[in-house]
């Protein structure tokens, strides 16, 4: 909101600091990305800014740590780059192999967040609906307990059902995750939903899954998709669970980038974070665009 003409000089002078205060606080938030994504172009296996790369010489910046993404775990790395050299980095690398793993796995528990999570949504948005605030802090439960004891409890669980080790198991667990986003973006786009067109379908014929796939979940669609998204972050960077729960094997970015940590460390982590950030910010675009839609169609805007 612009300063209005006729304000005070301590008007003046606290919108000024309140604008410098907000503008300190964004730049706290984004430092840690200000300072990973450079460093991911540093041409030396460091985690420092060397001093090629402060004086902006082109020498102190290289994609090797980009390219050893492809090259970490080959067979042969260092052979000519037709078919079969992208045939063994598709089979062979550690880190296509660790993203491969973490798109399927987040596919899936997104699929599955977004199916039950959108479910319990629409149950919960009934009034008639017994024990919805005890319902919901159960279902939103994984959000709120920290993380590492939910994973303690799907250990020890997993561990007596036969699902520790395992690619469904990791599926389940990440979709218990994703659940409550879901739940909790689908039930704020119900808020605004005019139960008055489900009732006119009705009337005019229409029976219940005709009225929620011609009606509610048009409607609905920017809050499930929203919340979709969200799941599927929330599975494409978690990594405490699927060190409890997975098997050495199983290997999601993540995990990958945790044993890069222990084992070696080299800045190639620095390239896989820049390129999560990119697709972070990426989703979070969407999200807000799906937002601004859901708004324009529930006439909230004018826009």
């Amino acid at each position: 909101m612009a300063l209005p003409t006729y304000a005070s000089p301590l008007e003046k002078a606290w919108y000024y600091t309140y604008h410098v205060i907000c503008a300190l606080i964004f730049l706290f938030l984004i430092a840690p990305i200000l300072i990973v994504m450079p460093l991911s172009f540093n041409a030396e296996p460091y985690f420092t800014f060397s001093d090629k790369m402060l004086a902006f010489d082109p020498e102190g910046y290289s994609m090797r740590w980009y390219d050893s993404l492809l090259t970490f775990g080959m067979i042969a790395p260092d052979a000519v780059r037709d078919g079969s050299w992208w045939a063994d980095a598709w089979h062979n690398a550690k880190w296509v192999q660790a993203a491969k793993n973490s798109v399927i796995i987040g596919f899936f528990s997104t699929l599955l967040a977004t199916i039950l999570g959108t479910l319990a949504a629409l149950g919960l948005s009934r009034p008639e609906m017994p024990f919805r605030r005890a319902i919901m802090a159960v279902l939103i439960s994984p959000m709120i307990v920290p993380i590492i004891i939910t994973a303690t409890g799907l250990f020890f669980f997993y561990s007596k059902t036969g699902l520790a080790n395992s690619y469904p198991g990791i599926i389940l667990a990440h979709a218990t995750l994703g659940i409550p986003f879901v739940i909790i973006t689908v039930t704020a786009t119900l808020i605004g939903f005019d139960h008055s067109l489900s009732r006119a379908a009705a009337s005019l014929g229409a029976n219940p899954r005709t009225t929620f796939f011609k009606v509610i979940m048009p409607l609905i669609l920017p809050g499930v998709v929203s919340g979709a998204l969200f799941a599927f972050v929330t599975s494409f960077d978690e990594v405490v669970v699927v060190l409890f729960v997975a098997d050495h094997s199983q290997q999601t970015i993540p995990r990958q980038m945790w044993n890069g940590i222990r084992e070696q460390i080299s800045p190639a982590i620095l390239a896989v974070a820049t390129i999560l950030v990119i697709i972070s910010i990426a989703l979070l675009t969407t999200v807000e665009l799906l937002r601004r839609r859901s708004e324009r169609l529930r006439g909230v805007t004018p826009h």
